[in-house]
């Protein structure tokens, strides 16, 4: 068990080297599987245009697109702009877009070990184009096709030196986990391996570390002798009308809980890492979940929104929980006995990521407190710092109130936001593993959530625009959703 408090500074590099522009390779051709497929299109192609954009591209690349139909080069990149104009910044024009699209390739047909359909074709031109180059494929497809193409990518000897970006979920359990990364390791080295979690990915999330270790106001509070409870809250009021049968194969626990909150409370629970370079966060993130508890059935709260199986793609008689909320502890000496209350759900009234710990009252003169005070992380977007505090309330006497002051992160001088999958792509391009989750991270939280997925609670139904199953508010203590004060 760790028994460390508080956050001694130590030796750091903030961005885990000296300096990540050297790494970028001259030559890259990036294969991009599923490039017409849902999530290419709504947060894959975008990210792509954004480096480019932004000059983050390496000196000569391709963009390669693979995919059952028997597309064009150039019907491709009719394809894209129609993307960019969906989901990007509008219909890309000028001499960017036209530079951006003569980096642009299909190869169609599909792939697997036994037909690689056009690929190696579309790739010999690469290299006849721009030589030697590394790769890095992404598999922006859904899971039950990671197998095959892990497998013909092995086949067709595609994975020596290349880097591999596999989409959540890796895994739909313990086992179906470590089928997985059999199969993957049996292919290619762990450091080949980028497991996108894009919760990692993103601005606020990132900040969490560095305010908390480049801050003693901060690093000093964060811990059991001065935080009660800790609160990882993503309600969000969409539905699955978009991804039905996918969710109903998953559900919100799987799809948010043990997978994107599991991490952002390895974000919050861990011990200060000797740097912030790849191996050392990584390795931080890794002792923390090995020291997760399982999760427990009585600590579990599930529910399914009225409407739901009504769903065309959706069964009749479906126990599919679209509501998922668990009370989790962390066996370190900083956390012991301080609850992690993490919440996700679709069709809630609100849409929120929010990160609260609750602090203990100070002791002191002061025994009746009109409130809490609340340190609260904003994830959405560049992010914000929330305070709730305790303060005199203006007038003659001496009256307590409470108040709120906000720090938007995204208001910083010095700098521009990079998007989650746009922050995740150029990691990848540098070879900067720290921000993906790792294959003994991962393992961890399959293992903590076996017993509950061998016996889940039945989803209890709620509203849609509620705040979820009413049951889910006793695991924060009548504490209630501190997110909803932000």
């Amino acid at each position: 068990m760790v028994t460390s408090t508080t956050d001694t500074p130590t030796p750091t590099d903030a961005a885990g080297s000296a300096d990540r522009a050297d790494r970028v390779d001259d030559s890259v051709v990036f294969v991009l599987f599923g490039a017409t497929g849902d999530l290419a299109k709504r947060m894959v192609i975008t990210a792509f245009y954004e480096l480019h954009a932004r000059g983050l591209m390496p000196a000569q690349w391709r963009l390669v697109g693979n995919g059952r139909g028997d597309v064009s080069h150039e019907d491709f990149h009719a394809h894209v702009k129609e993307v960019l104009t969906d989901f990007g910044d509008g219909a890309p024009e000028g001499e960017e877009w036209e530079d951006f699209t003569s980096h642009l390739r299909f190869a169609g047909g599909g792939f697997d070990k036994s037909d690689p359909g056009s690929l190696l074709d579309v790739l010999k031109q690469a290299h006849d184009d721009i030589g030697d180059a590394h790769y890095i494929h992404y598999l922006a497809i859904p899971p039950t096709a990671f197998v095959k193409v892990t497998e013909g990518l092995a086949e067709h000897d595609l994975i020596e030196g290349a880097r591999v970006v596999y989409e959540k979920p890796y895994g739909q359990s313990l086992e179906s986990f470590r089928e997985l990364d059999e199969l993957v390791h049996s292919v290619m080295k762990e450091e080949q391996v980028y497991r996108i979690d894009h919760f990692l990915g993103k601005e606020a999330t990132q900040n969490l570390h560095v305010l908390r270790y480049g801050n003693q106001l901060v690093g000093r509070s964060w811990c059991r002798d001065a935080v009660s409870q800790v609160q990882i809250d993503v309600p969000e009021t969409l539905d699955v009308a978009d991804r039905a049968q996918f969710y109903d194969e998953t559900g919100a626990f799987r799809d948010m809980i043990v997978t994107h909150l599991f991490q952002v409370a390895a974000e919050v629970a861990m011990e200060p890492p000797l740097t912030l370079a790849a191996d050392d966060l990584q390795a931080a993130r890794e002792a923390v979940l090995a020291a997760f508890r399982p999760l427990r059935r009585e600590d579990t709260v599930l529910g399914q929104y009225a409407g739901y199986t009504d769903l065309p793609e959706v069964p009749d008689d479906s126990r599919t929980d679209t509501f998922a909320a668990v009370r989790m502890w962390v066996d370190t000496g900083r956390w012991h006995g301080v609850p992690f209350v993490l919440r996700s759900g679709k069709q809630l009234g609100t849409s929120k990521q929010v990160v609260s710990l609750l602090l203990r009252p100070q002791d002191g003169p002061i025994t009746r407190s009109p409130g809490h005070t609340i340190l609260q992380f904003s994830l959405s977007g560049s992010g914000c710092i929330d305070m709730q505090l305790i303060v005199k309330a203006p007038g003659p006497d001496l009256e307590l109130a409470v108040t709120r002051t906000a720090v938007d992160l995204g208001a910083v001088a010095e700098g521009k936001a990079l998007a989650p999958y746009v922050s995740l792509l150029h990691d990848v391009v540098v070879g900067d593993r720290s921000l993906f989750t790792s294959s003994a991270g991962l393992e961890a939280a399959w293992s903590h959530s076996a017993d509950l997925l061998a016996d889940m609670p039945h989803p209890v139904p709620y509203e849609p625009g509620s705040e979820g199953p009413h049951t889910a508010r006793d695991l924060t203590d009548g504490v209630g959703w501190l997110s909803d004060a932000v």
